[in-house]
């Protein structure tokens, strides 16, 4: 298999081991990322972040908040101060499925790390480290490379 194409099964596994949840709720599997996406990442609370950091469109987003909002999983507020920021909030209703979510979560990582030591788990997470920030920093390049122009 192409190097390029080992991360396939890997993301096929995971959406086998999610789709009971986010079917369970009456969600698409979008939707299911961006509440989970929200909930482990406290510290970004708008739609443009989920834009930027999960690579989505603006109108996937879009579409994706108005389904859970719909459904009464989160809730959107103007920023305080700002009145032209728009921030998400996840409510109670929402508990159960990030439950569910997060133990589908901790089985996912279980199951690829299993039979790893824990130095082959530590060598793994930073190899992978530096291998994302070089995509990062090429990506950085390649916007400004654009911007010169």
């Amino acid at each position: 298999m192409h190097f390029w194409d080992q991360h396939k099964p890997v993301m096929a596994y995971y959406e086998s081991l999610t789709k009971a949840v986010w079917e369970k709720y009456h969600l698409r599997q979008m939707d299911y990322d961006n509440l989970m996406f929200l909930y482990n990442n406290p510290q970004y609370k708008t739609a443009a972040d989920i834009v930027r950091l999960r690579r989505s469109t603006k109108s996937h987003v879009s579409t994706s908040l108005k389904a859970l909002e719909a459904q009464g999983f989160i809730e959107k507020k103007p920023r305080p101060g700002n009145k032209k920021t728009v921030e998400i909030f996840l409510l109670a209703p929402a508990r159960d499925l990030v439950r569910e979510g997060l133990q589908v979560q901790r089985q996912f990582m279980a199951s690829l790390l299993e039979g790893l030591t824990p130095e082959e788990i530590k060598s793994f997470q930073e190899v992978f480290s530096k291998v994302c920030a070089n995509a990062q920093r090429h990506l950085q390049d390649e916007k400004r490379g654009k911007q010169d122009v």
